[in-house]
């Protein structure tokens, strides 16, 4: 065999012994306090925040269903925490991440739950990676019913260091359309 197919071949060889394989878990509840528990839960057997979706299920329940996924092909060094933060105040949201911004939690996703007595919430899922130092974030929650005002807000906090982590349609939500969620490290 010629020496550059010979060395493609073992470089082949060599990553498919390294693929890497995983396993998931599947949370499903209605009430946020449960899904924080049970995230943490599975954060300690290793997995982490892969993704989440809320509305109804096949089971013709509304819910929030959250995927957790472990790297089964790598040492599980990682020690993850999980907080969800649930409001139907812009304000209040805003404090609540800057809280938990100020002892290193970052911001992974959002969605909704449909709470029986306030009807719906929106809910912001935090993380926190305890096996790396805390660093600071510092987090803004803009909500608003004009895109043109959102634009002004927009660039008023990007002159000041922040850039967009998330934006969402926010309609029934903190009196507004629009919700943007905003970082500065």
């Amino acid at each position: 065999m010629p020496r550059p197919f010979k060395m493609l071949f073992f470089f082949l060889a060599g990553s498919i012994a390294f693929a890497a394989t995983y396993d998931y878990r599947i949370l499903s509840t209605f009430r946020a306090p449960t899904m924080e528990k049970e995230m943490n839960e599975a954060a300690e057997q290793g997995f982490v925040f892969a993704d989440v979706m809320s509305g109804e299920t096949p089971s013709r329940r509304d819910e929030v269903v959250v995927v957790m996924q472990k790297d089964t092909s790598a040492p599980s060094a990682q020690k993850r925490v999980y907080k969800l933060l649930t409001t139907a105040r812009a304000s209040t949201m805003e404090k609540e991440m800057q809280l938990l911004g100020e002892n290193g939690f970052e911001y992974k996703a959002q969605t909704e739950f449909k709470a029986s007595t306030a009807g719906r919430e929106i809910a912001v899922i935090m993380e926190r990676d305890r096996s790396i130092p805390v660093r600071k974030i510092e987090y803004k929650v803009l909500a608003t019913v004009r895109m043109s005002t959102m634009e002004k807000e927009l660039r008023e906090a990007g002159d000041s260091g922040f850039r967009l982590a998330a934006m969402t349609s926010a309609r029934g939500f903190f009196s507004a359309d629009e919700i943007c969620i905003l970082r500065k490290d």
